[in-house]
């Protein structure tokens, strides 16, 4: 088993899990998740955006990477709440960290963007 992954080496498989993590569905899944446990339609009302497929898709990978789980309730029609694990938790409030950076600085980070593009129209 490895100890510590190595994200610049291209065989790495964390390069694999932080594709995951760093999805765009991936990050907005994990944080709604974060505020409490989930069925999959509303899920999808929270990340606003997402196809069925999509997030189909995000849910199996992050519960494959152990970040989620999945209960089935034996219920007719069927019913099914997604959380966090332990460690799906963890990388939840670090992604949290870096969406929340974004979201305080976005009108840096927009005044950034149209000054270069200005700069350019300019050229």
């Amino acid at each position: 088993m490895m100890r510590r992954g190595e994200l610049f080496n291209q065989d790495c498989p964390s390069r694999e899990i932080l594709k995951h993590l760093t999805s765009r569905w991936g990050v907005l899944v994990l944080i709604a998740l974060l505020e409490r446990d989930q069925r999959f339609s509303e899920l999808r009302r929270t990340v606003g955006g997402v196809s069925e497929k999509m997030l189909a898709q995000t849910l199996q990978t992050l519960e494959a990477d152990g970040f989620v789980d999945r209960f089935s309730h034996p219920v007719v029609p069927p019913h099914v709440d997604y959380s966090l694990t332990p460690i799906g938790r963890e990388v939840a409030l670090q992604v949290r960290q870096i969406a929340d950076w974004i979201e305080i600085n976005i009108g840096r980070i927009l005044s950034s963007r149209a000054e270069k593009e200005a700069g350019r129209a300019s050229a």
